[in-house]
């Protein structure tokens, strides 16, 4: 079992430079990761997905790679949990 950062949506929001709406739209379509719960109603992000979503970003991945970036993403969530 691995120890997961987590970031809360003020360090996400440093870390991409997106508002929050942006970073909520990106989700929406696809292009970002959604959080995950920590209970009631407050949500975090994995900070290791964060990551490989801005380095591929940085590496001139177009959005259809970051979409499927997002989707093997999420799919390791699932394995883990």
């Amino acid at each position: 079992m691995s120890i997961a950062t987590l970031w809360r949506l003020p360090i996400v929001k440093a870390e991409t430079g997106f508002s929050r709406s942006t970073l909520y739209q990106r989700i929406k379509k696809g292009l970002f990761v959604p959080p995950v719960s920590l209970g009631g109603r407050s949500v975090a992000f994995p900070a290791n997905e964060v990551s490989a979503i801005n380095a591929a970003r940085i590496a001139g991945k177009s959005d259809d790679e970051i979409r499927d970036l997002v989707e093997k993403l999420v799919a390791a969530r699932a394995l883990a949990a």
